[in-house]
């Protein structure tokens, strides 16, 4: 099959942008491959030493500049970004965001080096930026061996936009140890640790990594850029500079005046605009400006927004390239096949390679490692010769015509290069998008940090709160103390030996009922949950040990069988997905009764592990029995079903309230015969009604969200069948170590190869970045969900929308609708029809809508941490950038904690923070969630921590294990050493120095916790290392 006419690419060159302002103005049509484009941009680079080009979207930039990096690793790739937050809103750009961009446009301000390409976006092009006068004096070279003036340097960093904190773990932070100093450049990915020696020289310049806090690569030198586009001199208020009720807009035009372009910045630079991107694109992106100044206009007393002081009309955009060198890259197409969609993927690309060989074409195979010697091992079946590797574009166009090569390109997609007559297959194109993410620590490995005003349980005593750490002198010892409140004004001080029996209870103090200190509440309260956590516990053995002597039917489909239906998943598995998968398929054939849960964060691929299970088992001639707690969900599981059994000859039916009579008769009668494979349904599957003739395989999607009586005929119903029960509760490592032996558990843990962070902002209600956001999304091609907290919410809400923007379609559901309406408004909203729809929290799990990428959280005060992490999972599906607005009462200030709260999710951003979330949150839902209510009702007694813990023990005593947190010795001598302040300032970081130290039993962790102490707080003084000491003899007593 050769490639040819329309599905080539053609690159057109103009000496100079037009002069006039009639602009001929061709309709972009499919962005082309990214690596088609970069080829393109390689060769114009050949002949333009300095090229800014400008893509169609933000996406296609990133992908772009993405194979730039691999195709010319001896070429300068920059990527400069366009803002992270709304025209004119109340929220600024991330300090992430604006120290990228000036990283970027500090660069190319000078005349390059090398040959370099700015790759950027219609959105960023449009932003005028900051005068070259400012930008450059803001950066800062820091070198091993010179002296640093501290003074100076805090004062310029925190000029330019940098904060002071404690902890640095966020872009745009920076903290002070006495000799160390953390800083976390805006414009870099990592930050980095300053250790001066006595004289204030740089005497160690080191990368660590932001989660655990450790040290990585050391470096001789660093750049340090600016973290605002809001550069202040010496002289200016830095309280002052920023202002965030006000728009940066106007902020920076108030501050700069007149300022430059992109452009102006580089005038010596060529300009490459992709095909169509000054039609479509640049009207859309204008129009969503527009849009925002209008309505910051119509809600505003202030002055007019400056629209065109800082944001390109059509005629600035087409002033600002007036003149200028320009290249436009037109596409006509130019992919490749996409294998894996087909029935035989590896067949069908040896033979397109053949093909193209047979015609002269020169082939090249990108990928990563793992998955260039799979496209080998099928190309080996075909041909004598294996595929010569190259590292870079210019080795491709040097190889001999027709030849075969391989390369570590990182591309979505393969293209076709007529000119070079080059034709380029990804392996993705073979086998699926891979994940790329970079496996970095895990967040749920660390322990939450204690903070003060936590609502905490202490052991002996109950529950409090942590009011302060304090210093005072016990029995002639200068000590560290924490200070617990309790009920009646009373307060207990509990010395550092003891901090290991402080727990956080997993809510705000000023939710809860604190404990009397001389009481005996606590007591009652512990000994109760003990008893019941030992019940427990004793159940959960029996039940494993049970299943585990219970045979149940093996099996083991054909393996061509089962590759073929896999084939159809039009992604590749993540690392943990093909790991869930295995452990799934060696539990089906083991000849015992499978129970395994798989977890993972949204949209981390839980169904896909579960559609493999179900194809083994029907492959097999077994039924399966799908079960949901939803109509909506089960119809969206159904849908998803049928269409990947479609082409496997496998019936899938589905039983649910909203199929007729007529129809449920027939998928009973299906069940009965056996003719019907795979029933998909919610809790009617379970009816006395329904029999199924040969049921092999039970999977139950948030078992949690059944009642009492629907979970027990769901254990009913499988005795000794094998049960896969999906959930989107994060488990932390603690407990799923703990379940061992227990409850098989399946974590996926790595995001979707596509998949990107869902950008969160939180901001007072405003109906100008309201109208905005919604607008916004609506031009983008997408859809909006509004989500509030109460039923009463929803219609002031949607009269609100109704009024702000009337050209839109505003759906609203909740609850308490009648069933087949509310199914019938969210399967229509998920198939695409309507611009908004305003509903509470019954989005909150396994809706799957692919267009939604903006969601608005209304009050997320009211609303838990990990469900606004769920809620947030429902957009950004796809490959969209999705985004999240918590959007607070105006006016109205949030208590420190709930601040603090909402302060963690907008932070914890990345994929797969959910894990996280569930530490730092200590989700009190999450026990119901794995073991019931009646066990959720004993977390919220006790707390999330301490039930945890409590758990742990009393599954490895019922189980036979040793105690895993056996009485540690207790040693007594005058001193006890302590965290200096001046050593360990932040007082949650010592609380939480303390509590790990005292929880630690054996030497080898001991002696991690003395390295990681060296690293990130320098040598350890006198006090510290008798701490140190001190458990290390608890540790070695402990063992005699």
């Amino acid at each position: 099959m050769a490639l040819k006419g329309k599905d080539s690419i053609e690159f057109a060159a103009e000496e100079n942008y037009p002069t006039s302002n009639e602009v001929h103005l061709a309709e972009p049509e499919e962005d082309p491959p990214a690596g088609a484009v970069a080829a393109a941009l390689y060769l114009e680079s050949e002949r333009h030493n300095d090229l800014i080009h400008i893509a169609c979207s933000e996406r296609g930039a990133d992908e772009i500049a993405q194979a730039l990096t691999r195709f010319l690793p001896r070429t300068d790739i920059l990527l400069l970004p366009p803002w992270d937050c709304l025209p004119y809103d109340r929220v600024w750009p991330t300090r992430e965001t604006m120290g990228q961009r000036l990283a970027v446009l500090n660069a190319i301000a000078d005349p390059p080096g090398r040959p370099r390409i700015t790759v950027t976006s219609v959105e960023a092009a449009v932003q005028r930026v900051p005068p070259r006068h400012v930008i450059s004096p803001a950066f800062t070279t820091l070198e091993l061996g010179k002296t640093l003036d501290l003074k100076a340097f805090q004062e310029s960093l925190q000029r330019f936009g940098y904060f002071l904190d404690d902890r640095v773990d966020e872009p745009g932070e920076f903290a002070l140890r006495g000799s160390i100093i953390d800083i976390f450049p805006a414009g870099d990915s990592l930050p980095l640790r300053i250790v001066l020696d006595p004289r204030q020289s740089i005497a160690e310049l080191k990368t660590y990594d932001p989660v655990s806090q450790l040290s990585e690569q050391s470096l001789t030198r660093a750049l340090i850029g600016p973290a605002s586009e809001l550069i202040l001199g010496a002289g200016d208020d830095v309280e002052a500079g920023d202002v965030r009720p006000v728009p940066i807009e106007e902020r920076l035009v108030s501050i700069y005046g007149e300022m430059p372009t992109l452009f102006d910045t580089a005038p010596g630079a060529t300009v490459s605009l992709q095909s169509g991107v000054d039609f479509l694109p640049l009207n859309r992106t204008l129009q969503i400006i527009e849009d925002a100044r209008l309505a910051k206009q119509e809600t505003s007393k202030a002055a007019k927004p400056c629209a065109e002081k800082f944001y390109l009309s059509r005629e600035g955009w087409i002033e600002a390239l007036r003149g200028r060198k320009c290249v436009r890259v037109t596409a006509r197409g130019g992919r490749v096949p996409r294998f894996f969609r087909g029935a035989r993927p590896g067949y069908e690309f040896t033979e397109f390679v053949k093909t193209q060989q047979s015609s002269g074409a020169t082939v090249l195979i990108t990928g990563q490692t793992a998955e260039l010697e799979r496209a080998g091992r099928l190309l080996e079946r075909k041909f004598t010769t294996r595929a010569a590797r190259v590292t870079d574009w210019t080795q491709v166009l040097a190889a001999p015509t027709g030849c075969l090569l391989e390369a570590e390109f990182d591309l979505d997609e393969g293209f076709v290069a007529p000119q070079s007559n080059i034709v380029v297959i990804a392996t993705a194109d073979i086998f699926g998008s891979v994940s790329k993410t970079v496996a970095r620590p895990d967040p749920g490995m660390l322990e939450a940090e204690l903070q003060i005003g936590d609502a905490v349980v202490h052991e002996g005593h109950g529950l409090g709160k942590l009011a302060a750490i304090e210093r005072t002198d016990l029995a002639g010892q200068g000590q560290d103390v924490v200070r617990l409140e309790y009920r009646d004004g009373a307060s207990l001080l509990v010395p550092v030996d003891e901090f290991g029996r402080i727990w956080r209870y997993g809510s705000e103090p000023d939710s809860v009922r604190m404990d009397r200190l001389d009481g005996d509440d606590w007591s009652k309260r512990q000994q109760s949950v003990m008893r019941e956590i030992k019940k427990l516990a004793k159940r959960l053995v029996a039940r494993a040990r049970a299943r585990s002597e219970q045979p149940a039917e093996i099996i083991k489909p054909k393996r061509a069988d089962l590759a073929r239906f896999s084939a159809r998943f039009p992604h590749r598995e993540t690392r943990d997905q093909t790991k869930a998968i295995a452990a799934v398929l060696q539990d089906l054939s083991s000849g015992k009764a499978m129970n395994r849960l798989i977890c993972g964060d949204v949209g981390f691929g839980k169904t896909e592990v579960a559609l493999r299970a179900c194809a083994a088992a029907a492959l097999c001639g077994k039924q399966v029995a799908v079960v949901a707690p939803t109509t909506v969900l089960a119809r969206q599981h159904f849908e998803t079903f049928r269409g990947r059994f479609a082409e496997m000859g496998i019936q899938v039916a589905h039983l649910s309230r909203v199929v007729g009579a007529a129809e449920a008769a027939k998928v009973k009668e299906g069940l009965r015969s056996g003719a019907i494979r795979i029933v998909v349904g919610t809790q009617a599957i379970l009816s006395k009604s329904v029999a199924i003739a040969n049921l092999g395989l039970l999977v139950i999607d948030e078992e949690h969200r059944f009642g009492v009586k629907m979970k027990q005929a769901l254990r009913d119903l499988a005795p000794g069948i094998h049960t896969l029960t999906m959930s989107a509760t994060p488990i932390p490592r603690t407990l799923q170590s703990a379940l061992s032996g227990v409850q098989d558990v399946s974590t996926l843990r790595t995001p979707p190869a596509k998949r990107r962070p869902i950008r969160t902002l939180l901001a007072p209600f405003d109906a100008t970045s309201l109208r905005s956001a919604v607008l916004r999304e609506y031009r983008r091609g997408g859809q909006t969900f509004f989500v509030v907290p109460r039923i009463e919410d929803i219609e002031p809400i949607a009269e609100k929308l109704n009024r702000l923007v009337p050209t839109l379609s505003v759906k609203t559901a909740h609850g308490e609708m009648n069933g087949s309406e509310l199914d019938d408004i969210v399967v229509s909203f998920a198939a695409g029809e309507g611009d908004v729809l305003v509903s509470t929290d019954i989005i909150e799990s396994g809706l799957d809508v692919p267009r939604a990428n903006t969601i608005i959280i209304w009050r997320p005060d009211r609303f838990g941490l990990a469900q606004l992490h769920q809620l947030r999972g429902r957009v950004g599906r796809g490959r969209t950038q999705g985004i999240a607005f918590l959007l607070t009462e105006p006016g109205r200030d949030l208590p420190e904690g709930t601040k603090a709260r909402l302060a963690t999710l907008v932070a914890l951003d990345r994929l797969g923070s959910g894990l996280a979330i569930s530490q730092r949150d200590l989700d009190l839902r999450g026990a119901g969630d794995l073991f019931g209510e009646e066990q959720a009702g004993h977390v919220k007694l006790i707390g999330a921590a301490l039930y945890e813990q409590m758990l742990k023990r009393a599954l490895a005593i019922a189980g036979g294990r040793p105690d895993p947190d056996k009485q540690i010795a207790e040693i007594s001598i005058n001193s006890k050493g302590s965290f200096p302040n001046d050593y360990v300032p932040d007082a949650s970081v010592r609380l939480s120095l303390y509590a790990r130290l005292s929880r630690i039993r054996s030497q080898a962790d001991l002696d991690a916790f003395r390295d990681e102490l060296e690293d990130r707080f320098g040598a350890i003084p006198g006090e510290v290392k008798i701490l140190v000491d001190l458990a290390g003899l608890r540790i070695c007593a402990a063992e005699l």
